[in-house]
């Protein structure tokens, strides 16, 4: 190539990798498992998702540092390419790529460490920023209860029809082909649909990381549970009824599988007295992770003294999933008009029994579309 060819080089445009979601399903050399999600937008920056939990904003050169990290491109390829497309030094590329390595190495074995503080990775909080699609679906595949509970519990007036299995798995299809990374199946009770593990495996094998809520009284079946942990289900919210000893039961023997279980706790006014008593014997149980929640504005002081003594006894508090429809937390028990939390409709996304599309669950309004007939431009987020 002559100077003159050189010089011409140095303006012509980049073009950053196309737009598009990569994944990969992968574990350390410990034999930790792990996922990370790639979202490459337009301008060549990405998101990276990793574990369906932490997010990281990445520049273009790093967010195709990801992409040949997730493809297991050699350093040495990796290093060609990005010189390449940046026109930079292939020794600099190689310390960029070598060093966006180590640190996702660090931050994939080190679940609990700030990528802010330790990594020199900008965090951000999903809803902060403008995505092309929300990070997690919640699909309500039915609003029934388990037998004994009343009906109005949940918001089964509310639906016409349940979708059938094919349909769903067409609702999952369309969510893995907008770069939605995470699906969590609720309810009512999720559990009740005997297509269950069928839709789970439908989630593992597009690749998307799978959660369950549900009030585990059917794990306690050793034969179902191993046949639902047998599709790849990656974690459980467990809805813990408190004075139900077969709901305690449940939670133990599901504490004692290899998967990430968090246990959610109502506190009302039937079992606030006992509450303390309640968190000390989770702390007992293999079951890190805690959900609480409270129905009751005159026990929200008695709330936040729990969620410190929850720290105190080392279970990690999580406030980023919803809680199935029960007598627990029935359907009265929804979020006020005026207190939308900040990532509804843009971090995540509600699904209806029938395919309705609702920025959260417990919004009845506004109404974004219908999941299985419409189209995604329609009802993405805005």
């Amino acid at each position: 190539m002559n100077i003159r060819d050189r010089i011409a080089q140095l303006f012509i445009k980049v073009r950053p990798l196309p737009e598009g979601v990569h994944h990969l399903q992968a574990a350390t050399e410990q034999g930790q498992p792990y996922r990370l999600h790639l979202r490459l937008l337009s301008d060549g920056s990405g998101l990276l998702i990793v574990n369906a939990a932490t997010v990281l904003q990445l520049n273009p050169n790093a967010a195709e540092c990801a992409y040949h990290f997730i493809k297991g491109s050699t350093p040495e390829e990796a290093a060609r390419q990005i010189a390449s497309r940046y026109r930079v030094r292939k020794d600099t590329a190689l310390k960029d790529f070598t060093d966006f390595t180590a640190r996702i190495q660090t931050l994939i074995q080190t679940p609990d460490l700030d990528p802010v503080s330790y990594l020199d990775f900008e965090r951000i909080a999903p809803h902060s920023s403008k995505l092309a699609a929300p990070l997690r679906l919640d699909c309500a595949l039915t609003y029934k209860l388990p037998e004994g509970t009343q009906a109005e519990h949940a918001p089964v007036k509310r639906v016409k029809r349940e979708l059938t299995t094919e349909e769903w798995q067409t609702i999952l299809d369309k969510a893995w082909q907008a770069g939605i990374p995470h699906i969590v199946f609720t309810g009512g009770e999720a559990t009740l649909r005997e297509d269950l593990p069928q839709l789970i495996t439908r989630a593992e094998h597009n690749g998307q990381v799978c959660g369950l809520l549900t009030d585990g009284l059917k794990l306690a079946d050793k034969t179902y549970r191993d046949a639902l942990l047998q599709t790849g289900l990656d974690h459980i919210l467990f809805l813990l009824q408190p004075a139900n000893e077969r709901s305690w039961k449940a939670l133990e023997a599901l504490a004692s599988e290899d998967i990430f279980v968090t246990a959610h706790f109502t506190v009302n006014a039937a079992n606030a007295a006992q509450a303390e008593e309640i968190l000390k014997r989770l702390a007992t149980i293999s079951v890190n992770s805690l959900s609480l929640t409270t129905s009751d504005h005159s026990l929200q002081s008695l709330l936040a003294t729990l969620q410190s003594r929850a720290a105190e006894l080392g279970l990690t508090l999580r406030f980023d999933l919803p809680v199935p429809y029960s007598a627990e937390n029935p359907v009265g028990y929804e979020t006020a008009e005026d207190e939308v939390p900040d990532g509804a409709g843009k971090a995540w996304m509600y699904v209806e029994p029938d395919g309705d599309t609702l920025p959260a669950q417990g919004l009845q309004k506004p109404i974004l579309g219908n999941f299985l007939a419409d189209s995604w431009q329609t009802i993405r987020p805005t």
